[in-house]
């Protein structure tokens, strides 16, 4: 069976990307898919930084490390160990002042990494090392960002395919985004429920996907 893996990446109970999980989640329940939710926000991931640099040459030496280092390398452990255990990757998300939430970024940042991710050839050419999982993305945005103008200053739906599907080389099986409920309130509830059947649907097209 493979491993489902559900990161989500908001912490408003009313957010949109919010309800996309809940409907993903129920849905999956529903098709008796099996599924494991690393919740950003939960985990509390600490920034990547030095610190982490800090515990890799002190874990090596045998030396103690202070409580940034161990939270650090915690942060480090155990993002990657839930990205190495999945098949597939569902990611929900918002926009967030044009790009993802800096909880999801730090779990960007812990599995973006070369010789885990990705390497480099012999000629220096970027190589993806994720080519065996899939992906989906599941995000919400209340302006309207597809139309050509707009579409260059979007950078959380961008930058995850950027990341997840052009440097780790996974291949996307879904894509799901909500956009303009908030441009246009009048038609909030409509834009916002016509959505979350499409993520219904992506959590029920998952079953071929696992075959």
């Amino acid at each position: 069976m493979a491993n489902v893996l559900v990161v989500k990446a908001n912490n408003r109970p009313d957010g949109v990307s919010t309800k996309m999980y809940e409907a993903f989640v129920a849905e999956a329940k529903a098709q008796n898919i099996e599924f494991s939710t690393f919740d950003v926000f939960e985990e509390n991931l600490a920034y990547f930084g030095q610190e982490l640099f800090n515990a890799f040459g002190k874990a090596q030496a045998g030396e103690e490390l202070n409580e940034k280092e161990v939270a650090s390398l915690a942060s480090f452990n155990k993002s990657r160990e839930a990205l190495t255990a999945a098949d597939v990757v569902v990611f929900a998300f918002p926009l967030w002042n044009l790009t993802i939430p800096a909880a999801l970024q730090s779990f960007i940042d812990y599995t973006y990494g070369a010789g885990y991710s990705f390497k480099y050839d012999e000629n220096g050419n970027l190589v993806s090392l994720m080519t065996d999982k899939k992906y989906i993305v599941l995000s919400a945005r209340g302006g309207i960002y597809s139309s050509p103008e707009a579409a260059p200053s979007e950078m959380a739906v961008n930058y995850i395919n950027n990341v997840i599907g052009g440097v780790y080389g996974m291949q996307k099986v879904d894509e799901v985004v909500i956009e303009g409920h908030n441009a246009n309130p009048a038609k909030a509830e409509e834009i916002i429920a016509e959505g979350l059947e499409k993520v219904k649907a992506a959590a029920k097209n998952l079953t071929a996907v696992l075959v």
